[in-house]
């Protein structure tokens, strides 16, 4: 089968097997089962939004990412996005306690004033594995962003496959947790991760254990992960079959995708987005880069299985090894590894 794209028709791509390929095909979404006006938008030109789980809640198909909001010298520049992105639709907002030493928090706290908070879904992470230190990062988290709740707390980083076991023990950060949802601190709980879909099997197993269900689990899907370590094979049909949202992360591989010169940007973002996501996280830190996202979502339509795997042929070669993940292959992405304190 032969597949091509902008960049013509990669070497030996004839040798490649057809049934791989619609195996890689149905994995990004094209025949997973998911109905196709969960990717639409009401209508023509509009921002799609789309269901989160069982929550009840609908999310933009786009959502702002927190660490790269962090990322402007700026801070006015900074909020100035953040309400951008709000005005266009965009209402999933993405953070964490540690991005920039709680600076992405902060801003995001002072773009919601003026009425901007009751416009949006709002999500945190943590990164403490017992009670006490999850207890304080909410605490924390809240105070930053100026709300008296949010409305996803997730636990980040779950890089590690002793990380759910911490978490589920007594005197672990589900106990903080479960106390803050009940306190009308968290409305929904969800878990985070960007290293080996294997630890999302295991944090969802340990999980199921517990007698617990997550709400929401974020996690890099782009069109490098299809080859390698694929949380989207994997983890994906998992969440499907449960209901429970998925938060696509890294569809650009923060820039590095694009490194390899076989991808457009939209082309990434409307990959991502055609898997069955309820949003697809993406970084945000120039007001053109905004726009271009805000157009993804706006002129996406499902892609055909054609498409799909031309873009999975194309892509095959450079994914096969990890070089353009990164956050799968080497530590420069796991911050806890370098802040264990922060773990508890």
């Amino acid at each position: 089968m032969n597949a091509s794209g902008g960049n013509g028709i990669i070497s030996g791509m004839d040798t490649l097997n057809r049934r791989h390929f619609l195996k890689l095909a149905a994995a990004a979404g094209v025949v997973t089962g998911v109905k196709p006006h969960v990717w639409g938008a009401e209508s023509k030109g509009e921002m799609p939004y789309r269901a989160l789980g069982r929550t009840g809640e609908k999310v933009s198909a786009i959502g702002l990412g927190g660490f790269h909001i962090g990322v402007p010298k700026d801070e006015q520049e900074g909020i100035r996005i953040i309400r951008a992105a709000i005005d266009g639709g965009i209402n999933f907002m993405d953070n964490s306690w540690d991005y920039h030493d709680g600076g992405s928090e902060i801003r995001m706290g002072k773009a919601f004033r003026d009425g901007y908070r009751q416009k949006v879904f709002l999500m945190t992470k943590i990164d403490g594995r017992t009670k006490a230190s999850a207890a304080s990062q909410i605490d924390e988290s809240l105070k930053r962003l100026q709300t008296d709740h949010v409305d996803l707390m997730q636990f980040h980083e779950i890089i590690r496959m002793e990380d759910p076991d911490r978490i589920f023990a007594p005197g672990g950060a589900m106990e903080a947790m479960a106390e803050a949802k009940k306190a009308g601190k968290v409305r929904f709980i969800g878990f985070t991760g960007h290293k080996d879909p294997l630890i999302h099997l295991r944090m969802l197993e340990v999980a199921a254990a517990h007698s617990f269900r997550f709400d929401a689990v974020q996690m890099p899907l782009n069109v490098m992960d299809a080859h390698f370590r694929s949380f989207g094979q994997k983890v994906l049909p998992v969440l499907a079959k449960e209901e429970i949202g998925v938060l696509g992360m890294k569809p650009l591989g923060s820039g590095a995708i694009l490194k390899s010169k076989l991808v457009k940007p939209v082309e990434c973002l409307h990959y991502a987005m055609n898997l069955p996501t309820s949003t697809v996280i993406t970084g945000m830190d120039r007001m053109e880069i905004l726009q271009q996202a805000l157009e993804a979502a706006r002129t996406f339509k499902p892609l055909s299985q054609s498409e799909v795997s031309a873009l999975l042929g194309r892509t095959a070669s450079a994914a096969a090894n990890g070089e353009y993940e990164g956050f799968k292959t080497g530590t420069g992405f796991d911050a806890t590894a370098r802040n264990p304190k922060w773990l508890g």
